[in-house]
């Protein structure tokens, strides 16, 4: 399973893809940040998170594209910027019929390091570990991105299992109010 795990940011948008299946040891294909000037109109910046997140498919073919679903946070202007670039990643994707999932931080956290309220610097570390890197992956945004990915390989088996079963139970649902 290959997925692109995309850290949503207008400034630093984090993207990185790992290469694996859960439990085997994952592969690292690449990681980098989208940048966008702070003073540049903000149609243009979502421009060039669109262009930036294209060129990663374009490059890497995912099969699965991981969002970290936008949280509340105090501070309205961030956390809108956050849900703009989190949009275009999944317009991106939804394009070109790859499955989009959403993951929150906490979820990640607890999926890489055990903990769903790691800092980001263990998250830093247990991605430096899993991905077998020399050092973590710098900005913070790549290594986000990266346990992003890393979340969702581990997490995907069991969730298209309750998914298919809660499909099963909605027809066997359908068909007793129908006979």
């Amino acid at each position: 399973m290959r997925v692109l795990g995309v850290d949503p940011g207008l400034t630093r948008c984090g993207v990185g893809v790992v290469e694996g299946v859960a439990g085997r040891p994952l592969t690292m294909i690449g990681v980098g940040v989208v940048r966008t000037q702070a003073d540049t109109e903000l149609s243009h910046r979502l421009l060039a998170v669109e262009q930036g997140i294209e060129q990663w498919l374009d490059e890497h073919r995912p099969e699965y594209v991981a969002v970290e679903r936008v949280f509340s946070q105090h501070n309205v202007r961030t956390v809108m910027g956050t849900a703009q670039a989190s949009a275009v990643a999944m317009l991106c994707a939804a394009r070109r019929g790859i499955p989009v999932a959403l993951h929150t931080p906490s979820e990640v956290k607890a999926a890489v390091t055990g903990s769903g309220r790691a800092d980001k610097a263990q998250v830093g570390a247990m991605v430096t570990r899993l991905l077998r890197l020399a050092a973590p992956p710098k900005p913070a945004d790549a290594a986000d991105a990266l346990a992003l990915a890393i979340c969702h390989i581990w997490r995907a088996p069991a969730q298209n299992r309750l998914q298919q079963a809660a499909a099963r139970h909605a027809v066997h649902a359908t068909k007793g109010r129908t006979a």
